[in-house]
């Protein structure tokens, strides 16, 4: 503040503060030259070299001791001396002989005089509109924190000045916005407000507003419940048409809250996700949610609360749009907490009501789900969560039904690490994943080929079988592709993740798809568990699966001739015939296209191999 007004009168200053805060000064325009530190005698000599000797003309004091005495021979030819932190007060007769010319005063602002003090802030005031003064930066405190508030104050941490809040309840008078207001979830908290909060006046948003199927029915109920309802048809993510509706929101009932629960889901693998697909989930969730902080952060409310997602804080597989969208939300919480304002994200688990947004989760997706210890909310639960989150001043809270029981059977290496500890371990991933592979290769190397194929083809079935939620692995077909057995990129993702904990492999996600049946896959892993030894016969052998596997993809336009292709296959095994089967080898020919005496020759080739008999 007195850097400001120093610089409003066209003064030069001269700073010390302690050296984390020094960035702060320069971006008021101070260099450092005319910066020094707080917590040492140092900046005396500084600034009287700096000045020539000369020193200032006017101390503004907040230290004590020592540094008052240093502060004090900045005046050699005089000055003001203004004591405000007032820890080590002086006698300014005292002062006055002991520095000639120098005149103290500890400040006290009623001294001013009740006049004095209206003139100085009706000027402030005025600097202010003319946007020649911006309001201090501002450091909040809920006030059940007020012990931390005045430790952090003490320490002298804080920049501009430390504020307590003081909790506010939602005013019946006041309107409440919920956006996505129409939806199952919005439904719910809309129907909560009234019944347990006393809410009274209801804006609710949506896209189709009216429209919205249910709408009529849940108005019906608010207003049973004692409520004056509004629905409106508002696209939240544009700011034109949301600031519309919200100054329409009468001035006898002004906003006391916001409830963001609007959104939408595009999931998909990123090679999967385009700049559309994330526009669409960002714009719903994220823009929606910065354009109510911009258009009511002036706005006295008492409740601002955006529904995230655990997605953003658990990572979700096919969803790191709508993670990235969430992140955006739990962040604003916190910026919006850190001014001053209230605001609190909730990364919602998932709820047991069908939404617009889960009602494409089939069977398949709730029991990944219930794996991974994630259980459905009722509404019951839902909303006594949210009871619970509300009365708190955590910026982000994440309201989920766990399954501790799962977990533990998953094991910590299977579950996010936020869970690891509940599911009875904290090892490191990467001692867990040697162990693994070093067991299985060491069960794997005892057994013969067959053997081990059938193995690692029963963990493969098994695992199948886990992720599309069927009770027996005998029921995934071997040569059956993981298409057609029911996978799409988001259970093939977690295919490949129960795979690589199972051997300790590190598996590509496309996994899956490079190797497309259960009777591949298993081929492939069991080679790369225990690697055949490295002979020339190995070698072509994995050669011709890929080649194998190349041919099976193969398609119409590929940009070349199957039949040159076709024709260079023939002579290579020629070629292999030739050099394995001396001079008893059999050519591979073209019936159709071969002369009467290439077919003879063939004939009598195979009649010497099978020692005199024609066939």
């Amino acid at each position: 503040a007195a850097v400001q007004l120093a610089q409003a009168w066209g003064l030069q200053i001269y700073a010390t503060a302690s050296a984390g805060k020094w960035d702060t000064l320069r971006g008021m325009g101070l260099d450092d030259t005319h910066l020094a530190s707080s917590r040492d005698l140092d900046f005396r000599q500084s600034f009287l070299t700096a000045t020539g000797g000369e020193g200032v003309d006017v101390v503004l004091n907040a230290l004590a001791g020592e540094f008052v005495d240093a502060s004090l021979q900045l005046l050699p030819r005089g000055g003001r001396f203004v004591e405000m932190g007032k820890t080590d007060v002086r006698d300014p007769a005292r002062i006055a002989a002991n520095h000639p010319g120098v005149a103290y005063q500890a400040f006290d602002l009623p001294e001013a005089g009740v006049d004095r003090i209206g003139q100085m802030l009706a000027e402030i005031l005025d600097m202010f509109a003319a946007e020649i003064l911006q309001p201090l930066p501002v450091s909040v405190f809920d006030s059940a924190h007020a012990v931390q508030a005045l430790r952090y104050l003490q320490a002298a941490r804080h920049v501009g000045k430390v504020v307590l809040r003081l909790p506010a309840g939602l005013d019946s008078r006041g309107t409440v916005v919920i956006t996505g207001g129409t939806g199952v979830l919005g439904g719910l908290v809309a129907r909560h407000l009234v019944a347990t909060h006393g809410v009274r006046h209801l804006l609710l948003l949506s896209r189709r507003g009216p429209a919205a199927a249910g709408a009529t029915e849940l108005v019906a109920d608010l207003t049973e419940l004692g409520a004056r309802v509004q629905v409106a048809a508002c696209d939240v993510a544009d700011r034109d048409a949301l600031a519309e509706v919200l100054a329409a929101v009468p001035a006898e009932h002004p906003m006391v809250g916001v409830v963001h629960t609007a959104g939408v889901l595009d999931d998909g693998v990123i090679e999967a996700l385009t700049p559309q697909r994330l526009e669409t989930v960002l714009r719903a969730k994220a823009d929606a949610a910065w354009w109510l902080h911009e258009l009511t952060q002036d706005m006295d409310l008492a409740l601002f609360v955006v529904y995230s997602s655990a997605a953003a804080t658990l990572g979700s597989p096919g969803q790191g749009n709508y993670a990235a969208a969430n992140a955006v939300l739990d962040a604003l919480a916190l910026r919006r907490q850190t001014a001053g304002l209230v605001g609190q994200s909730l990364a919602w688990g998932l709820w047991a009501p069908q939404s617009a947004m889960t009602e494409r989760l089939d069977e398949v997706d709730l029991d990944r789900m219930r794996r991974n210890g994630i259980l459905a909310m009722s509404p019951e639960q839902g909303l006594a969560l949210f009871d619970t989150a509300v009365r708190t001043d955590q910026p982000q809270l994440v309201p989920i039904r766990l399954d501790v029981a799962a977990l533990r059977r998953a094991g910590a290496g299977s579950v996010p690490p936020l869970w690891r500890v509940l599911a009875g371990g904290s090892a490191r991933r990467a001692a867990t994943t040697t162990d693994t592979r070093v067991d299985l290769a060491t069960r794997l190397a005892a057994m013969g080929v067959e053997e081990r194929q059938r193995t690692v083809l029963e963990l493969v079935r098994t695992q199948a079988a886990v992720v599309l939620g069927h009770p027996d692995p005998a029921t995934i077909d071997p040569d059956s592709a993981f298409r057609e057995l029911g996978f799409d990129s988001l259970t093939a993702v977690e295919l490949r993740n129960r795979l690589a904990t199972a051997t300790g492999l590190s598996l590509p996600a496309t996994l899956v798809f490079d190797y497309p049946t259960p009777a591949e896959l298993g081929r492939e892993l069991w080679t790369r568990v225990v690697p055949e030894e490295k002979t020339p016969a190995n070698a072509l052998q994995s050669d011709l699966d890929r080649i194998e596997q190349a041919i099976r993809t193969l398609a119409p336009g590929d940009g070349r001739d199957p039949t040159k292709l076709a024709d260079r296959l023939r002579e290579l095994v020629r070629r292999l015939e030739a050099q394995t089967g001396g001079h008893g080898a059999i050519p591979v020919i073209d019936t159709y296209a071969a002369s009467d005496d290439e077919l003879f020759d063939v004939l009598d080739k195979i009649a010497s191999s099978e020692g005199g008999r024609t066939a």
